[in-house]
């Protein structure tokens, strides 16, 4: 399927500092089965060959560095390479996973700017969470095609981001889930709705409140542009609320 006319994105009109600190304050609220969805990245990352050899890993947009954090105890022989384009967020995460020391290696960056992705290191696996619908469709086709040259043979490319739904049922009923799945972890964690309120006041559900920095393409259109890219084994690996993880393996190793 042709993927839409790129624009180059609009730093201003997506993400600011005050949307860092709000996502590190309350994301544990906002993120559906946020502990389920590192737990599958996680697990689909392929066992380094060969074993005990020093692994590099890559995190695009890593926040507060759960998901770094959690690669870094599932592999102890790798560095986890960070990439965020919020000073908050990276200072954050590197206080957070300070007891790492140099495993942890964190780095200002634009996600747009293809600068970044050569790497002096072979890539094992690349990861992102609910950062790449910053990009049109032309970027994101782009992006895959990059990181297939950079992963390494055997490596993988696993995301976990929110997807476009085709039908207008699809996108209500994503709008409802995940109010619904921060309800109930308000519940649960917090014994109180004070942090639904602010989901509902500062409009993060995309399906309910749609945002023109926010760009999510179908899931099709994306498990396609991964293998147009040079990825194979393409598949969904998960999915609820609008939510999903999806990747793709770089064969030959």
């Amino acid at each position: 399927m042709e993927h839409e006319e790129h624009q180059e994105p609009d730093p201003k009109a997506s993400w600011n500092e005050a949307d860092s600190q709000n996502f590190i304050d309350h994301g544990r609220f906002f993120v559906p089965e946020r502990e389920e969805q590192i737990d599958t990245l996680c697990s689909l990352i392929p066992p380094p060959r060969p074993a005990g050899e020093p692994t590099h890993l890559v995190e695009l947009c890593c926040g507060e560095g759960l998901l770094s954090g959690a690669l870094l105890e599932r592999f102890p022989t790798a560095t986890v390479h960070a990439y965020d384009g919020s000073p908050a967020m990276l200072e954050t995460a590197a206080a957070h996973l300070a007891s790492y020391g140099e495993r942890f290696d964190a780095q200002l960056f634009n996600l747009a700017d293809r600068a970044w992705r050569r790497f002096p290191w072979p890539v094992h696996a690349v990861l992102s969470s609910l950062a790449i619908h910053h990009l049109d469709g032309a970027a994101k086709a782009e992006l895959y095609a990059d990181l297939a040259h950079a992963i390494a043979p055997g490596g993988v490319l696993l995301l976990a981001d929110l997807v476009l739904p085709v039908h207008p049922q699809g996108h209500a009923l994503a709008a409802r889930r995940w109010d619904e799945i921060v309800r109930r972890r308000c519940e649960e964690r917090a014994g109180d709705l004070a942090p639904l309120q602010i989901f509902r006041t500062e409009r993060w559900n995309y399906y309910a409140d749609p945002d023109p920095g926010d760009q999510p393409s179908p899931l099709f259109d994306q498990l396609k542009w991964m293998q147009a890219a040079g990825f194979d084994r393409v598949d969904v690996f998960w999915m609820k609320a609008g939510h999903a993880i999806f990747g793709g393996i770089k064969e030959g190793g």
